[in-house]
């Protein structure tokens, strides 16, 4: 079966003292310890092209902090950031807002907070998954088109559409917990696709920062 492997790579740590969910939010950029983050992963990236890797695309969400984070790979990969608006971070009511238990009770917020299960406080987790699997698996299509069998693209994106996409990748259910996610700053989630069928045959997770990651940012979403 020809095959691509299409890294999600989760965006580094973005600079935000307050804590916002910032979500859609424009000019939330990398913190240095973001910017130190991606250029671990460039790093990682270079030394597989050295072993015999070939990676031909790489795509980012349209925010900031995801293009920031793509910016190293791009240089030592010697590739063009292409956007990619179906990676783009969930739409969601508290976009803006520190997320408190006070600021939960407000009675403005109970409508969006009636059914965790879809959820009613932004874009449904279904939603988030298909379109994140559709841009992996046109991705993978093209990957093989420029770079043969066994070629590797990177899309840059952010912590929830990559988790459910994982989950939906897996078929485990896509309510869950957001303190489990497997799917730390600047992480890589891995699939590797079937190219003519489109079916995730593997999923594979690797954190090439985890050194940086004592001390970063623990803001949901973030």
């Amino acid at each position: 079966m020809p095959s691509s492997t299409v890294h999600l790579l989760r965006h580094g740590e973005v600079y935000n003292p307050a804590g916002v969910l910032y979500g859609r939010l424009p000019d939330f950029h990398l913190s240095e310890r973001g910017r130190q983050m991606a250029n671990t992963v460039a790093s990682h990236f270079a030394q597989r092209a050295l072993d015999g890797a070939r990676v031909v695309l790489l795509a980012a969400s349209p925010l900031t902090r995801a293009q920031e984070t793509a910016e190293p790979s791009a240089k030592v990969l010697n590739l063009v950031v292409r956007t990619e608006p179906r990676i783009i971070e969930a739409e969601n009511h508290f976009e803006g807002l520190k997320v408190t238990p006070r600021e939960l009770l407000k009675p403005k917020h109970w409508p969006y907070l009636v059914n965790p299960l879809r959820p009613s406080w932004g874009e449904p987790y279904e939603a988030q998954a298909a379109r994140v699997l559709e841009a992996a698996r046109d991705a993978a299509r093209r990957a093989a088109e420029l770079g043969g069998d066994g070629a590797e693209a990177i899309l840059v994106a952010h912590q929830l559409p990559i988790w459910l996409a994982r989950l939906k990748a897996e078929g485990r259910p896509l309510p869950h917990d957001p303190r489990k996610r497997e799917c730390t700053l600047a992480s890589l989630t891995s699939l590797t696709i079937d190219t003519l069928t489109g079916a995730v045959t593997s999923v594979r997770y690797t954190e090439p920062a985890a050194r940086l990651l004592p001390g970063a940012a623990t803001t949901p979403g973030a």
